[in-house]
């Protein structure tokens, strides 16, 4: 695992307040103590509370700042319930991850209406809302970054994940549209499209199939979050202040 700690110690993100979403694990958790390493008081989500605490623990042992709020972001309830925490703990929010996501994957005939709904809800619907809800008070402040964690399957596809890669490509529209619509209060939103990372999904791999993939990735191995969590970071910062629309492709060089 590589160091969530910059060669500098100039944090990056002092006094910014975020929201990561699908944070209790994975490539959300790395992002969330990334954000918080650099100087971001954190609003820590996921759809379960253990996890979501965990992660919260995790950041503050780091030095870092951080409050769990636990709910399925892709419920208006929710979103509300995560907002209004930022807004009362945090005073604001300037700076919004959406990485919350599930895969219920299948071959198209064999796919389920509901894990076909579930997947679109949680994954696409909750960016949408979660972008909704932080905009107005972005817009009046004139200054934010929304990140959406989407997928190389969004761009490329991938057999029996309609349902993840429909999702996916979603967020890269969304992703797009927005970056247009906010532009001109300050306001930036780009993407990054991870490829293979070692998450508990990969993990579930078998040792054949996961050196078939390998296989495909010219840099011949599947990536960390941690370096996830880095071109979100800096998507967040200052350095980026010229980049917007962008989906940016963290692959391996998978997909090229």
């Amino acid at each position: 695992m590589k160091s969530n700690q910059r060669d500098s110690d100039v944090k990056r993100l002092e006094g910014k307040r975020a929201i990561v979403t699908g944070a209790g694990q994975g490539i959300g958790r790395a992002i969330a103590l990334r954000l918080a390493v650099e100087g971001a008081r954190v609003i820590v989500n996921s759809a379960r509370e253990a996890s979501c605490g965990a992660a919260a623990e995790a950041i503050r042992k780091a030095g870092g700042e951080a409050i769990a709020v636990a709910g399925d972001v892709g419920t208006p309830e929710a979103v509300t319930t995560v907002v209004e925490a930022a807004t009362k703990e945090l005073g604001g929010v300037d700076i919004l991850v959406n990485n919350a996501g599930v895969n219920r994957d299948g071959l198209l005939m064999r796919m389920k209406d509901e894990d076909w709904d579930e997947v679109l809800r949680i994954n696409l619907k909750s960016a949408f809302l979660l972008s909704r809800a932080v905009a107005r008070p972005m817009m009046k402040n004139r200054w934010g970054r929304i990140v959406n964690v989407t997928s190389i399957v969004g761009l490329v596809g991938n057999p029996g994940q309609a349902n993840y890669c429909a999702a996916k490509a979603g967020m890269v529209g969304l992703t797009k549209s927005l970056a247009k619509e906010l532009a001109s209060r300050g306001i930036l939103v780009n993407a990054v499209a991870p490829g293979f990372i070692e998450t508990k999904m990969t993990a579930a791999l078998d040792e054949k199939y996961r050196e078939t993939l390998k296989a495909e990735i010219p840099l011949s191995r599947i990536g960390e979050p941690d370096e996830i969590a880095a071109p979100v970071a800096f998507l967040c910062s200052d350095e980026a202040s010229y980049i917007t629309g962008a989906v940016i492709e963290v692959t391996g060089g998978l997909g090229m």
